[in-house]
């Protein structure tokens, strides 16, 4: 399944935050077309590579709701990506907002059913 997903990702750096728009690949985790706003990497270069730099993260809205979450920095590659652990609990934060319906709610319709495949 290839389902990406509008992201905002933010850079911090010391007293600065580099946002930058990007595409989240639900499946894999990898996050994708990242696009900075008002920011000039020719210039200044990426914003992981200066001596400020504390971390990033990402975030996905819907409808006023958010979901932020970590993202990690491949500083050899460059490459944004979300961890697999992060990513589901991306997957059931997202589901719970933005259906409405509380996470623990989300956990236990799906607990019963995965005991009963054991059995």
């Amino acid at each position: 399944m290839d389902l990406k997903i509008p992201i905002v990702i933010s850079d911090e750096l010391g007293d600065d935050v580099i946002t930058a728009n990007a595409l989240l690949n639900l499946a894999s985790g990898e996050i994708v077309q990242v696009q900075y706003q008002n920011y000039d990497v020719a210039a200044k270069g990426l914003p992981w590579e200066h001596e400020d730099y504390d971390f990033s993260c990402g975030m996905l809205s819907n409808n006023g709701k958010d979901v932020e979450f970590t993202v990690q920095v491949n500083q050899t590659t460059g490459q944004y990506t979300v961890s697999a652990t992060e990513l589901q609990e991306i997957k059931m934060r997202a589901a719970a907002l933005f259906s409405g319906v509380p996470s623990a709610t989300l956990i236990e319709d799906i607990a019963p059913k995965s005991r009963r495949r054991r059995a």
